[in-house]
């Protein structure tokens, strides 16, 4: 039994000081709660923070992105082995607003979540569609190269640990959000393609989200899918009440 993920991506949002109040928030609501994981993935100037307001409750810290390789004259990243010294269990890789605004190629997202699965991060891959490619009808082909690139040198148990998060471009930010069918048949796609890829066993472990303007009244829906194991959460995570509100009836 998969157990059920929800991750809040900050993106360019909160404060250190914002960052610690929201999580000492979030873990005194999330306390009650069982067979869920709870993520909250702020930038990089709040995640050691983040992470120790963290310490003892339910909630897990991921990192919004790493680089791929653990040190060097790169001005301006931060490495997969920095991010799990700074306190994150998880790292996510390939968000669409990288591939589209900073031109990250599949084979960086893949060297992305090889280098936080081998220093113990979890990864949480991030796969799909623009809208010109969705009204072209090619959202399985571009689900099938995203993923498959991101599979390549992977075993089937870091498959087993890993996350994809399906999040259809079109509906990020835009109030627009993927209906059941739409979402059903990219995440059973998804499945089907793990199967074929790494086994049926490794398949069934991994967990995928749903992530594209997730808010407390379209999560019920989604989350019934047999295919859809919690959500990547963008803005309507920035509350923490909103965000646990999110957790609450996508479990009812």
């Amino acid at each position: 039994m998969r157990i059920p993920l929800f991750a809040a991506n900050w993106k360019m949002h909160k404060t250190v000081q914002e960052a610690v109040g929201y999580v000492r928030e979030l873990g005194a609501l999330v306390r009650t709660l069982d067979r869920v994981e709870v993520v909250v993935a702020p930038p990089f100037t709040s995640l050691a923070a983040a992470a120790e307001a963290a310490r003892n409750t339910d909630v897990e810290v991921a990192s919004q992105d790493v680089y791929f390789e653990p040190q060097g004259a790169f001005t301006g990243e931060v490495s997969a082995g920095m991010v799990k010294d700074a306190g994150a269990h998880y790292a996510i890789v390939g968000h669409s607003e990288r591939r589209r605004l900073f031109g990250e190629t599949d084979e960086w997202v893949n060297r992305k979540a090889r280098a936080a699965i081998g220093v113990g991060l979890g990864a949480i891959v991030c796969v799909g569609e623009t809208l010109e490619e969705r009204e072209a009808g090619q959202t399985l082909a571009v689900l099938d190269r995203q993923l498959g690139a991101a599979l390549v040198g992977l075993t089937s148990a870091d498959v087993a640990a890993l996350v994809v998060a399906y999040e259809p471009v079109w509906a990020i930010g835009t109030g627009r959000n993927a209906t059941a069918a739409e979402a059903g048949e990219a995440h059973r796609h998804i499945r089907e393609r793990l199967t074929a890829a790494c086994g049926a066993e490794a398949a069934l472990k991994c967990r995928l989200l749903y992530g594209g303007s997730v808010k407390p009244d379209n999560i019920a829906e989604l989350a019934a899918l047999p295919d859809v194991d919690g959500a990547l959460v963008g803005g309507a995570s920035l509350a923490a009440q909103t965000f646990f509100e999110i957790i609450t009836h996508a479990r009812r």
